[in-house]
């Protein structure tokens, strides 16, 4: 086949650079079948992220092909493990994305090439670019994947070829994209020998006239007569679908091949299984005229999966927040598909509503109703917004709660949030609280089962321990995650502050060690100082240890955390009508400090042990009362309604 193979550097995005590599002298790289596929030269030099972990961890190998909209490609990945020093599999996994979508999740190549090092394997996916602007950016991006705990945080690529498939009429027009200048072939001598990307501590990519040896772009003008003939025998499937543009796996096809073996290894198809019908689908027109084409003035936030903007739909009539996905960023599609099909069956009043979604060139776009107070967070610490009043963020806990309990008790499968933290619990207008952003939420476990094996994503800071531990996830690594969000509430601090001296970055493990000393009031948040009744402090302070116990088993249920908040406020609300211990009382240091150190009451409620030990020394779980709670409907009860859960229960 006559092609001409380019050095792939002029398409890397942005600084992640990654590092060229070459075969070892001493290794021997099998000829490709056919052999014909690609030149040896191709299988001798690859490109990989570096010898680095933690630097390969938090970026992606990135690069861009200009293309021509509204047509499919064929684009294929040549790999060939050039390190000697893997030789096994899963010393180096990765994954593989395709227009911010995931063509493989764990891509091993010595698994590919059935155990062996210098075996020679290609890969085929077909990537649909809608059409629309006469050019579109596809993007291919390689990241570590550190689920099966593999010996190095890296990734590689050989090569790329990209054949642009003809239309069902045979149509091919269009301006073909223009290549970088032709550039020599690379030399192998000149790239650096490959010896493992997690040991090596000094390594130098040499560069000769400017051409890194990495991996090598083909990209294909005389378009290959095998790639239209099969788009014409498999047109049918590939253009009769109506889903998100995005890969579809030519393995599907028995197109895999390894120099090894002819054995097949297929996948199945990308089908979307987006709930048109459950939530409303805006154009891309629609939503860049709400967001004034994406006016940077009406920018809310950014967060993990991209920019939100305030916007404007149904002629002005409707305010909401579009959040639009960044390419770049670590959450993708299937974060954005997880938050569709989770948020459009789910309505509460302590939900964030979701309005719809855009999925347009290659766009991933969310429309939620607009919150006008925005993020907890914002309200707590590094802001110039006042300080939110002590019976206030008891109601906003209450709510956050009622939002929990709702999705582990209330819906019919139980659902595990995974990111509970303070930049997702949005407030409305009325300052009522919602929690937002169900990407990383997933089902929970069946009757059957205690728990969930999963890999383990969150927030640092929020991290249940055990579920970091044991990557076994249940409704405890929520209430986890929720007691640091009330240990937030009451110091005004971050979850981690690396700032601070060792012992005091976590605020968790802060939080528990002064609670133990008995001076857990010291970290009060300056502004509630003399403002908060000492049983009420007392009972908040006892409800959020118990959720950050070390183990699963001593945490409350979130119906639990919740019967206690209410507690908590009603007990706020007696000592401000009778006067007592607000506003500066003569007893009222005493009083904290009696409070903080849990010391026995023998009137107060029974809910959790008054004498509070540290989360790793108590072997015993508690309840409250035996009383588990049903969680609030969208039916308006008031926060302030003490224990209307238990008079008047509302689960669904």
């Amino acid at each position: 086949m006559l092609r001409s193979w380019y050095d792939d550097q002029p398409y890397i995005y942005g600084a992640g650079l990654g590092v060229p590599e070459s075969a070892d002298p001493n290794m021997t790289i099998k000829d490709p079948t056919p052999p014909y596929l690609a030149p040896h030269d191709v299988y001798s030099t690859a490109r990989s992220m570096g010898p680095t972990p933690k630097v390969n961890l938090n970026y992606n190998l990135t690069w861009i092909f200009s293309v021509d909209s509204g047509f499919s490609y064929l684009v294929r990945l040549h790999f060939c493990e050039v390190s000697q020093n893997i030789t096994n599999i899963n010393q180096r996994v990765f994954s593989i994305f395709l227009n911010n979508q995931t063509a493989e999740e764990q891509a091993d190549v010595v698994a590919w090439a059935n155990g062996h090092n210098g075996t020679p394997v290609h890969k085929d996916y077909v990537v649909l670019i809608p059409g629309g602007s006469p050019q579109s950016d596809m993007w291919l991006a390689l990241h570590p994947n550190p689920e099966l705990k593999s010996q190095y945080y890296d990734a590689l690529l050989n090569g790329v070829e990209i054949f642009k498939i003809a239309s069902a009429d045979g149509n091919l027009a269009g301006p073909n994209p223009t290549p970088a200048p032709k550039q020599e072939v690379i030399d192998p001598s000149l790239v650096r020998p490959s010896s493992g990307s997690g040991h090596s501590k000094s390594q130098k990519a040499i560069i000769a006239g400017g051409v890194s040896g990495g991996a090598v772009i083909a990209l294909v003008v005389g378009f290959c007569v095998v790639a239209a003939s099969r788009r014409r025998r498999h047109g049918k499937e590939a253009s009769s679908s109506d889903g998100p543009s995005g890969w579809l796996p030519l393995s599907l096809y028995g197109n895999s091949h390894s120099a090894g073996s002819a054995k097949t290894n297929t996948t199945g198809s990308y089908t979307s299984s987006l709930p048109s019908n459950l939530c409303r689908h805006f154009s891309f027109a629609e939503i860049k005229s709400a967001t004034n084409n994406f006016d940077e003035a009406l920018l809310l936030g950014v967060g993990g999966f991209g920019k939100v903007y305030k916007g404007e739909i149904d002629g002005g009539t409707t305010k909401v927040a579009i959040k639009r996905g960044n390419p770049l960023s670590e959450q993708g599609v299937h974060e954005f598909q997880t938050e569709i099909e989770m948020l459009s069956k789910l309505r509460h009043r302590h939900l964030v509503s979701l309005i719809g979604y855009c999925e347009e060139n290659c766009e991933m776009i969310l429309v939620y109703d607009y919150m006008a107070h925005g993020t907890l967070r914002e309200h707590l610490y590094k802001t110039q917004k006042p300080p939110l009043p002590w019976k206030q963020r008891l109601e906003i806990c209450i709510g956050a709660a009622r939002g929990l309990h709702y999705l582990h008790t209330g819906a019919k499968h139980t659902i595990i949030h995974r990111d509970v933290k303070t930049t997702n619990i949005l407030l409305d207008e009325k300052w009522v609280a919602k929690v937002s952003d169900f990407g990383l939420s997933k089902t929970g476990p069946t009757l059957d089962h205690t728990h969930v094996s999963t890999v383990v994503k969150g927030s640092f800071g929020y991290l249940d321990p055990e579920y970091f531990r044991r990557q076994q996830l249940t409704e405890k690594s929520d209430v986890y995650s929720f007691g640091v969000v009330l240990f937030e509430i009451l110091c005004a601090r971050p979850a981690l502050n690396p700032t601070l001296a060792k012992e005091q970055v976590s605020l968790a493990e802060w939080a528990a060690h002064c609670h133990k000393k008995g001076i857990l009031d010291q970290i009060l948040d300056p502004y509630l100082k003399g403002k908060i009744a000492p049983e009420c402090f007392k009972k908040f302070a006892e409800t959020a240890m118990k959720c950050v116990s070390d183990q699963g088993i001593e945490r409350p249920s979130m119906g639990d955390v919740l019967w206690n908040l209410e507690f908590a406020l009603q007990l706020q609300e007696s000592a401000e009508e009778s006067g007592k211990g607000i506003g500066g009382a003569d007893g009222e240091e005493v009083a904290f400090n009696a409070a903080s150190k849990g010391k026995k009451d023998p009137d107060a409620s029974s809910g959790f042990d008054g004498n509070i030990t540290d989360s790793r020394s108590t072997g015993m779980s508690m309840s409250i009362g035996g009383r588990s709670l049903a969680s609030e409907d969208s039916d308006g009860l008031t926060p302030s309604a003490v224990f209307s859960q238990i008079m008047n229960p509302k689960g669904r």
